[in-house]
């Protein structure tokens, strides 16, 4: 190009200077592409976490106040329960925030060896020495102990929405919408049986039941199930040992103030004490702390008789709003799922939100004795450091479906 003049003096041609077009290299690219297990693509929904905090936090305060004088009396410190809680229950925050983090389609990949675990900690809880009659609890020395049921629970809605997922518009056959299933269900069940387990096993196929629902598979297999489950049931009952102790349950549950007998009004104490409790607290309660039943007349307060102390010690108000904060939870958790990108995580949410909501629905109910006693703990409030831990990493799951869900953030 010439040169220009300009005001009688020649400027040298314009060059245009060469753009950089390389890009910066992008660590945090990099970061994400060694460790793709992880997705921060959208932040988690913080209305569940506060709701599942919010519950943590209130669980702990009633396990201090039911437990302090059980504690007392049996291991010589009034905190022997709460110290022991509130350090799993840090663990197992820390776990559902890391959880929050890991992308849930990883669980595609997990999903069969979750269930082979579950199945070789089912079969070896069979093997450890009973607690109260029964094989339930594996030791884990300084720990304490867990309950591989709830490893199954896990295992079951994992591998449930697996499969599902993958075979979603054949739910309607038998091949792939039912055998499947039942064979999976039914070696857990058999195994709960063994240990015996009957509320587990009922939380499992009601669970299950749900999943397939959702599936979309034909109502007639419900039907079939169910009248297969009751025949199975009452044979067991009726013309086996195996359950003697069921039969006793439901003899105290259909009248917890007979006195007919000692050993009858043995098996129905831990339920009067209950519904003395509830009955007590009356419509505003006595007070947080001062509940009367936990000194030593409602035997393992802390454990699944513990909304008794917190009918007695909130009142009816009190007990209804931490009902409503757990219908709140588990309708949170259910918009997520159905919000959630994919079936797959769809069903896992819901899964994992209606077993919570399962469990407190037959905890209130064994409560004020609806149901018979079938030892149901009640989430986030019972006492068991394990289960705390599994059960606030499934909550981490739900927030790892939240991060890539269409929900409205909050």
């Amino acid at each position: 190009m010439a040169n220009r003049a300009v005001g009688g003096k020649t400027r040298p041609p314009e060059r245009k200077e060469q753009r950089n077009t390389q890009k910066k290299p992008n660590i945090t690219g990099k970061i994400a592409k060694k460790f793709r297990l992880f997705s921060v693509r959208s932040g988690m929904d913080l209305p569940f976490l506060f709701l599942t905090l919010t519950l943590l936090v209130i669980g702990l305060v009633m396990l201090f106040s039911a437990s302090y004088a059980n504690a007392y009396y049996r291991h010589g410190s009034s905190y022997y329960f709460i110290s022991r809680q509130a350090a799993f229950a840090v663990l197992g925050v820390a776990a559902m925030i890391a959880v929050s983090y890991f992308d849930y389609h990883h669980f595609h990949k997990l999903a069969v060896p979750i269930l082979i675990f579950s199945y070789m900690t089912l079969v070896l809880v069979l093997f450890t020495p009973r607690i109260s009659g029964v094989h339930r609890w594996i030791s884990l020395g300084p720990l304490g102990q867990f309950q591989p049921s709830e490893v199954a629970k896990f295992g079951i809605i994992v591998v449930f929405a697996h499969l599902i997922s993958l075979n979603f518009h054949r739910m309607n056959t038998f091949r792939y919408g039912v055998l499947p299933y039942l064979l999976i269900l039914g070696g857990a069940a058999g195994l709960l049986i063994l240990e015996p387990h009957v509320s587990a096993t009922i939380i499992l196929v009601v669970l299950a039941g749900v999943m397939l629902f959702i599936g979309g598979i034909r109502l007639r297999w419900f039907a079939i199930a169910f009248s297969a489950a009751a025949a199975a049931v009452a044979y067991l009952v009726i013309f086996t040992q195996k359950f003697g102790y069921a039969n006793d349950r439901i003899t105290a549950w259909l009248d917890p103030f007979s006195t007919a007998s000692k050993e009858l009004m043995a098996d129905t104490w831990q339920t009067r004490q209950s519904l003395y409790a509830i009955g007590s607290g009356g419509l505003l309660g006595l007070g947080l702390g001062q509940s009367r039943q936990k000194y030593l007349y409602l035997p393992e307060p802390q454990n699944d008789f513990i909304f008794a102390i917190v009918c007695e010690e909130l009142g009816f108000i009190g007990a209804l709003i931490i009902i409503i904060l757990f219908a709140m939870l588990v309708w949170r958790g259910i918009t997520i799922s159905l919000k959630a990108k994919d079936k797959f995580g769809m069903l896992l949410g819901i899964g994992l939100v209606v077993q919570v909501g399962l469990q407190v629905v037959l905890n209130i109910a064994v409560v004020t004795n609806t149901i018979p006693n079938t030892g149901i703990s009640l989430p986030f409030f019972s006492y068991g450091g394990t289960s705390l831990v599994i059960l606030l990493a499934e909550m981490g799951v739900v927030l790892s479906i939240s991060r890539t869900s269409t929900i409205e953030k909050t």
